[in-house]
Order: C-alpha cells, then sequence, then structure tokens
C-alpha cells in the first residue's frame, strides 16, 4: 500500500510542476542578467507549473518563485560549505548556482542556466556587508536536503482568508509549533530566516516612541512570499528586459509595426525570408536599410 502511495505522490508532483508553454514575447535578456548577479541578491521567477498559479493566485503577484544566487563554487570562502554545495552539485565548478526550495525537490543547488528562458528579476539587499553576505549564504547552504512544505502553502492560503467565517480546524496554523517544522521550508520563507540571521529587514514592524526613537520587529518568516523581495524598501530592483532601453530616444528608434494599430494578441509569427516572394523588379527598389546597434538584438531602420 506504500508503494502505491508513493506512485500517488510522485504523480501528484509531476502533475502540480510540469511547466506550462513559455511566454510568446520575451521580457528578459538572460546574457546581461547573469552578468550582473552577485552573490546573496535574490532572484524572482515567473514560474508556469500549476503550483506556480495557485502561488500567484494566492499572493497577487506575478513572482511565484524565489531563489538565493550563490555565484561560483569558488566565491564561497568557507571550505566546509564549498564542500556541503560539492556533495548536492556535481557539475561545473565555474558554474553560476542558485540555492532553492522546489517542491518535490526540497532545497538543493540549481544551476542558473536552467532559468535561461524565464521571466526573471534580481532584488539587491543595499548595503549588505561582504561578512553579512557570508553568513547569509552559509546559512542557507546548511538547509540543503530539507525537504519543501507544502503544508505552508495551504496554510498561507487559509491566512488569507477572513478569520472569523473559517471553521476552527480551517483556520492557518502559521504560528503554531509542529514538530518536524525545522526540516521543511519555502524557498521565501528560507530566504527569510537567512536575512533574518544577519539582521537585514525585508518588511519588518516598526514601532515609533513618543519621543521619536524607533524600534523594529522581526516579521515571521513563514508569512513572507517571493512578492516581498520585490516590494521591500530595503531591496533595490534590477531589471533587464529583452529590449535594451539605456540611450535616451532609443525607444524612436524601435522597429513598430507602422501597418496596422494596436493588437489583442502576439502575432503570428512572420514567414522567413527564404519563403516571401522577390520583389517585382517593375517596382520601384525600395531604399537601402541602415543598421542601428541594439543590444542583443539586430534592427534595421529605413
Amino acid at each position: 500500500m506504500s508503494g502505491f502511495k508513493q506512485k500517488i505522490s510522485h504523480w501528484v508532483m509531476n502533475w502540480l510542476t510540469k511547466d506550462g508553454p513559455l511566454p510568446e514575447t520575451p521580457l528578459c535578456d538572460f546574457n546581461r542578467l547573469k552578468f550582473e548577479l552577485r552573490p546573496c541578491d535574490v532572484l524572482l521567477v515567473e514560474g508556469r507549473s500549476r503550483v506556480s498559479e495557485v502561488i500567484k493566485l494566492i499572493t497577487q503577484s506575478p513572482w511565484s518563485h524565489s531563489a538565493l544566487y550563490l555565484g561560483r563554487l569558488f566565491d564561497i570562502r568557507n571550505p566546509q560549505l564549498r564542500a556541503r554545495i560539492e556533495a548536492h552539485f556535481t557539475g561545473d565548478p565555474e558554474e553560476q548556482l542558485l540555492l532553492e526550495a522546489v517542491l518535490g525537490k526540497g532545497t538543493i543547488v540549481t544551476p542558473l542556466s536552467s532559468y535561461k528562458k524565464e521571466h526573471l528579476r534580481i532584488c539587491r539587499p543595499e548595503g549588505l556587508s561582504a561578512d553579512d553576505a557570508q553568513q547569509v549564504l552559509g546559512y542557507a547552504i546548511r538547509k540543503l536536503g530539507a525537504d519543501y512544505d507544502l503544508r505552508q502553502i495551504l496554510d498561507l492560503a487559509r491566512f488569507f482568508f477572513p478569520w472569523a467565517v473559517l471553521p476552527r480546524r480551517w483556520r492557518s496554523s502559521l504560528f503554531q509549533h509542529n514538530a518536524g517544522d525545522a526540516t521543511r521550508t519555502l524557498c521565501s520563507t528560507l530566504l527569510a530566516e537567512a536575512y533574518s540571521e544577519v539582521d537585514f529587514p525585508i518588511l519588518p514592524f516598526i514601532d515609533r516612541g513618543e519621543d521619536g526613537s524607533l524600534r523594529l520587529f522581526k516579521r515571521n518568516p513563514k508569512l513572507f512570499a517571493p512578492r516581498d523581495f520585490d516590494y521591500s524598501p530595503y531591496f533595490s530592483i534590477i531589471k533587464y528586459p529583452f529590449l535594451g532601453m539605456n540611450d535616451i530616444g532609443l525607444y524612436r528608434r524601435l522597429p513598430w509595426d507602422r501597418e496596422g494599430n494596436y493588437v489583442d494578441k502576439q502575432p503570428p509569427p512572420r514567414p522567413s525570408s527564404e519563403n516571401e516572394p522577390a520583389p517585382s523588379k517593375s517596382k520601384e527598389a525600395s531604399p537601402p536599410h541602415r543598421t542601428i546597434p541594439f543590444p542583443g538584438i539586430r534592427r534595421k531602420e529605413l
């Protein structure tokens, strides 16, 4: 019977974590983003699986997953922590690595390249010292191998509903201590706990005294969602859109379609130049194209 339950559980996990189709319109320039990442950055992911859609619905945010950027293996100063990473990752030591908690896999080390085609965003803790960054990484690395806490997602969902309308047995158990909690975690909870180790604020509660003094309270790490790193004023948001827009007035030179009007969905792909009919010789010759520089792709301007 246990074997049957295991098969059912494995099938459900695969069904929940199976990725949907890639977005038709690319939003992120991965090649530029990977050069910008620094150890201890938080990488937000707009997931495409069924469980990702549930998290988006619960948190009312496009971000369904968060991961901690470790850097390359030699970026980890502590030899014991490096050895722990090597025990969980046997790939190229020059590979850029992420630490993440994934449903069905637990807390693992993943190559950054596995998210090459996803919509990503960098959240950088402002003012975090190098020593504290290593401490944050160390806390997360020591959690490698922990299971993913699916129960916490359900608890978080119940927590967002009005307390009075739910039966007592359905009410959230987020604030209750249960045996085994230390061996299970969520992606955003793990990151919140790691930053809490060095007292770095994400979304703290702030009490202002009558004399103007401030006192900060740490928020329960189990209440954090991926969106909170995007919302936090203590993290800088770094975007690398597919269309680089750094030059002043560059948007004026984008290859906008001038033949039609607004569209409601992604247009079908255009035929390749090999399948396009050759232009008629009787028509007036088109003016030559002038190529303009554009980061990541080539565009033509008449």
